[in-house]
């Protein structure tokens, strides 16, 4: 291990690598180019790894302050009999066409507030801050499937729709044209028949509402996008004016999850952002004295039950996966004991080196792969001050406080090695085989940096994991790919884009079995690219 970061008695790291050339602004690849192969791509595997992240992170002399504010830049490594091509585009967003026009970032982001039109008169700009800041369109968190389309999204009200082939971007879509919500998450979940569920918020006269969102599977003509969506429930926040902040939720056969917890937005400040001079961003905070709630809503009739589900108060950006058995709801989550990462991905951090560098990954709080057990029959008769959870193969506790309240403590998905690996994000599994369903593997990124620095493979059975790991090498977020021919859930291959910020133009596609998590081939890019953030794999080419 000498050769990575050293770690001190603290558990602290030192000597990490900078990563600025990861968070730089690239160019695109519009035409197809061809990938260097080196070793072996199973020729079974055809198909496209779409990916979506920042690419663009200035305009003239105006540049962006968080990671989560760059432009959208989409990618795609499509295979074939063992060769791969790659392309990219910047999504063709209102953001991006008018700060391109404007020189400048003329829309405001998550973490960067744009100024006034320096051309308006000191009345017109004095008058501009008291406008509600226009919700952005830049794409840039994922790629999401809606009967069939691809559709690039972020978290506000706005996607756009892809032609997956060659990237163009074809339509906006609103979601608050179809129904009463103010955006939607970047990671939807989605039944084995197509249909689809997400959350998005609401506000009204009445405070904020989270809503649970069903998008039906299929289109009624060709030019329909999220027609017959519908609001399957509405769930009143703890604090009205302080909704939770969420990336995902949980889902199983039969019930939504959402976790409600203590990041906190405080409304008054987002409205009133412009008009203070401060970024959206300023009005999210975390809380560690508040609980974390988990509503559990029935899928099929949206009946949310009265019982609430609480922990301690952690953060969650991902959840891995969640299933029902023996009466008990498991929910698998990646969790932090600390909520301030979402502010620590300031590009300046991004960016550091040296002790400065360390010092921000030093405080910044670690991820690791928890699960709830959450008993699902709780009544009257149920009793108080006592372990609900009897599985026996779970360590996870689950006592009955109150009528309807019950205290839940989460058990570990991994042993005391994770630590040394930065703890682990990005969490994928065999969706197609195994979502809402139990399961024994997940794949993700240990994190010894502020960026992914691993790929591992957790195996729940033991809590034992297989690694990917070489020395100034980044790789993003794993895709699975199960074989066409596959018996046992982890036969497949992984997918991940590995980036270097010590060579120019050194990125590649990683290929590995993932059953032995053995590096089968790489095929290498000759083009810098941006460390992004999610993706999926189309098969259908």
């Amino acid at each position: 291990m000498g050769n990575f970061p050293l770690k001190d008695l603290n558990n602290t790291l030192k000597g990490l690598e900078t990563i600025e050339p990861l968070v730089r602004s690239v160019e695109e690849t519009p035409e197809p180019i061809s990938a260097e192969v080196q070793g072996t791509i199973p020729s079974w595997i055809s198909g496209k790894l779409l990916r979506n992240g920042p690419g663009k992170f200035e305009f003239g002399n105006t540049h962006y302050n968080h990671w989560f504010d760059g432009m959208a830049m989409l990618h795609q490594f499509k295979i074939h009999e063992g060769q791969v091509t790659y392309m990219s585009r910047f999504l063709d967003s209102d953001a991006y066409k008018n700060n391109r026009e404007k020189d400048r970032i003329v829309m405001s982001e998550f973490g960067t507030l744009a100024m006034p039109d320096p051309c308006k008169n000191v009345f017109q700009r004095f008058l501009s801050r008291f406008e509600m800041i226009t919700p952005t369109d830049n794409a840039s968190v994922s790629f999401v499937k809606y009967k069939g389309d691809f559709f690039v999204s972020t978290e506000t009200n706005f996607m756009h729709r892809v032609n997956p082939e060659n990237l163009e971007s074809l339509e906006k879509v609103d979601w608050s044209k179809f129904i009463a919500v103010n955006g939607a998450t970047a990671h939807p979940h989605y039944d084995p028949d197509g249909t689809t569920y997400n959350m998005g918020n609401s506000y009204g006269s009445k405070g904020a509402l989270y809503n649970i969102i069903r998008v039906p599977p299929e289109k009624t003509d060709a030019k329909d996008t999220l027609q017959g969506t519908k609001i399957l429930c509405s769930i009143v926040p703890a604090n009205k004016s302080h909704p939770s902040y969420y990336h995902s939720f949980a889902m199983s056969e039969n019930y939504v999850v959402f976790i409600e917890q203590p990041i906190k937005m405080d409304l008054m400040k987002i409205v009133t952002c412009k008009l203070r001079g401060k970024a959206m961003s300023d009005g999210i905070y975390w809380d560690p004295k508040l609980e974390t709630v988990f509503h559990v809503v029935n899928k099929k009739n949206g009946e949310v039950s009265s019982v609430k589900y609480h922990t301690k108060a952690i953060s969650t950006f991902h959840q891995i996966n969640a299933f029902e058995e023996d009466g008990f709801l498991m929910i698998d989550l990646c969790c932090s004991d600390n909520g301030q990462a979402i502010n620590n991905y300031l590009i300046q951090n991004l960016r550091k080196s040296g002790d400065a560098l360390d010092e921000v990954y030093n405080t910044m709080g670690r991820v690791f792969p928890r699960r709830f057990v959450l008993p699902l029959n709780v009544t009257g008769e149920t009793p108080t001050d006592q372990n609900l959870n009897t599985r026996l193969s779970s360590s996870a506790t689950c006592v009955k406080v109150s009528n309807d309240k019950v205290f839940c403590q989460h058990e570990d998905l991994h042993g005391d090695e994770l630590h040394q690996y930065g703890g682990l994000e990005f969490p994928q599994i065999n969706y197609g085989r195994n979502n809402t369903r139990p399961y024994r593997y997940f794949y993700g990124c240990g994190f010894r940096h502020l960026v992914g620095d691993s790929l591992l493979k957790m195996d729940l059975k033991d809590k034992t994991f297989k690694v990917w790991q070489q020395k100034g090498f980044f790789p993003s977020e794993p895709a699975f790919v199960a074989s066409p021919d596959a018996v046992e859930e982890d036969e497949g291959l992984i997918l991940s884009v590995v980036l270097s910020p010590s060579q120019d133009k050194g990125a590649f596609l990683l290929v590995l079995d993932s059953k032995s998590f053995e590096e089968l081939a790489r095929a290498y890019v000759p083009v810098n690219m941006a460390y992004g953030f999610h993706g999926t794999f189309d098969a259908s080419a």
